[in-house]
């Protein structure tokens, strides 16, 4: 630490690396969005019915999800600038690729299932790095703010590049989206290497920022020493009720989001008749909606933890209440007027955002040598939905020829995540675990391994 860094007046470097995160976030969301908006298109090019369809759009889960808890065991070992940084160069690549589909001919089903597939395994630890990196640059107080900001970095992506990727689809060809998320994704992977760093390494941050983050819950000397995780940490850690009750949740919640980034371009075309540019524009406004439900549910949640109340009141609240509204997207079965259909869609995905806290109740649960393992945990149950999701929809329709049934499962399944929160989670608490006793919940913030 410089001289010229050692003044009173602390620095505010993390909002730079909330920033990066963001950008980052925003480019997952994107690269997994693209066959969503492609496959309209794409699907009726290549010959792929709606089964096909589910498991392409399935594919990335099952990468994605299965490797989870090896992803977070190597976030723990090698740290958040290399292992995302990596990871964003490589995912982008496979999405770069996926343009190059419709050249192998009977083959195509195949070539996309194995590079969404790759892709999936190149994202294993983007999640859990983001929960990393804001437990390490931000204090308890700001961290809902801060989980919110990379949390509706997906409905940004999603309200932002949705109508510039249905723009490229009418104008050039669905080829043309993977090319240019790609391209983009593997720049920023680069810049990500280059700029990120832990709090203690980074040279803009001076000590009275460090103080101000360490005094506030912070972990800013997380990154000093690799942890050695230990598997039966990791067994009590999944046998506590607190975390099922929050892995279930995770699951329901993303059960929303995979609607949202998988099929619902294809409702608003089969169901209502849309055209694909028209969706491209239509589909930003719910997504935008989660935007602005993901922000104040960050900030709901910090305001009352500022006013007093506990972590399990201010983390809580936000997240039973949003996954009760999101439900409401089984209304839209009962309206037939576009613009009722997408207000309906827009109230189901804002809520979904305003719920959107979980990755910030594993910050604040999660003992702190096993922050990129559990964070990997908690990811691995959410992110099972990635692969229910697509695959149950697509086989409802193939069994209905409707979309009223699959919305009906969405509704239902959030409702049964806020059923989880209220009777399954019980308080929200720091964990300690010991390696001869139970896992325990802390009284207080700091975390402990005994």
């Amino acid at each position: 630490m410089n001289n010229t860094q050692e003044f009173s007046k602390k620095t505010n470097v993390r909002y730079v690396i909330l920033t990066m995160i963001f950008i980052a976030t925003t480019f997952n969301y994107v690269d997994r969005a693209t066959l969503s908006i492609a496959a309209p298109v794409m699907g009726k090019e290549l010959g792929f019915d709606t089964v096909a369809m589910g498991l392409a759009f399935s594919a990335f889960g099952w990468a994605y999800t299965s490797l989870q808890i090896p992803g977070g065991w190597v976030l723990d070992k090698y740290g958040a600038r290399i292992v995302y940084g990596m990871g964003l160069i490589l995912w982008s690549v496979f999405t770069f690729m996926q343009g190059f589909v419709g050249y192998f001919a009977t083959s195509a089903f195949i070539v996309l299932f194995a590079l969404r597939f790759l892709m999936g395994v190149a994202e294993t630890p983007a999640f859990p790095t983001n929960s990393r990196l804001t437990v390490m640059w931000f204090p308890t107080h700001e961290r809902g703010f801060a989980t919110s900001i990379y949390q509706s970095a997906q409905y940004f992506a999603l309200a932002a590049f949705t109508p510039l990727m249905a723009w490229t689809l009418h104008s050039f060809g669905w080829h043309y989206i993977f090319f240019w998320t790609g391209g983009i994704g593997i720049v920023l992977g680069l810049f990500w290497l280059k700029y990120i760093k832990d709090p203690k390494n980074h040279k803009g941050v001076n000590q009275a920022e460090l103080d101000y983050i360490q005094s506030g819950g912070g972990i800013s000397n997380l990154g000093d020493k690799k942890s050695e995780v230990k598997w039966d940490q990791v067994r009590k850690l999944v046998s506590n009720r607190m975390m099922l009750g929050v892995y279930l949740g995770q699951f329901c919640l993303t059960t929303i989001t995979w609607f949202f980034l998988t099929w619902f371009p294809t409702y608003l075309v089969q169901a209502k008749g849309m055209s694909m540019l028209k969706v491209g524009f239509v589909a930003s406004i719910p997504a935008l909606a989660g935007f602005v439900g993901g922000m104040i549910g960050g900030l709901w949640s910090d305001w009352l933890l500022k006013r007093g109340n506990s972590l399990t009141i201010a983390r809580k609240t936000p997240i039973v209440l949003g996954l009760i509204l999101s439900s409401s997207i089984i209304a839209a079965n009962y309206v037939s007027s576009e613009a009722v259909v997408i207000g309906v869609m827009s109230l189901a995905f804002f809520s979904k955002g305003v719920g959107n806290l979980g990755w910030c109740i594993v910050s604040d649960t999660s003992p702190k040598e096993l922050l990129g393992i559990s964070g990997g945990i908690f990811n691995f149950f959410g992110n099972i939905a990635s692969i229910v999701t697509p695959l149950a929809i697509g086989f409802i329709l193939k069994a209905t020829g409707s979309f009223n049934g699959a919305l009906l499962y969405v509704g239902l399944v959030g409702l049964l995540g806020a059923f989880s929160y209220l009777f399954i989670v019980g308080d929200v608490k720091r964990l300690e675990i010991s390696d001869n006793k139970p896992l325990e919940e802390a009284d207080e913030n700091p975390v402990m391994i005994k």
